[in-house]
């Protein structure tokens, strides 16, 4: 059982930054991909970007937002720069436990979710 935290969300101005972070429970955190999806309301849940032995981006937030992991601390991150309202949405990490995770932007793949943070872009 992984037990995933998220914070960093907050309100930010079109053309900011916000770093969204994730911390995980457990000893096995280098084994699991990492990811992070987001939901705005009304529309699906859909997926960021996520980490495993490489990087994926959706292409909607690619060249603006970095995701990026450090194993020692089971802490995922998410640097967002550039933020547009379209942006505005809960952003929820994930982890799947697998070491042969390519890049499905499926977020029924994964296991495990956080509680979700709240990111908001004023225009």
């Amino acid at each position: 059982q992984v037990q995933l935290v998220e914070s960093g969300g907050g309100l930010v101005q079109t053309g900011g930054s916000l770093r969204l972070s994730c911390a995980a429970s457990g000893r096995t955190f280098s084994s699991y991909a990492m990811g992070w999806f987001r939901q705005a309301p009304g529309k699906e849940r859909e997926f960021v970007a996520a980490i495993r032995w490489t990087t994926y981006y959706a292409n909607s937030v690619k060249g603006r937002f970095t995701i990026s992991r450090d194993n020692a601390k089971n802490t995922v991150y998410l640097q967002m720069n550039s933020l547009k309202p379209e942006d505005t949405a809960v952003y929820y990490c994930a982890a799947l436990r697998t070491p042969y995770y390519s890049g499905s932007p499926d977020p029924r793949l994964f296991d495990y979710w956080g509680q979700g943070t709240q990111v908001t872009v004023s225009s």
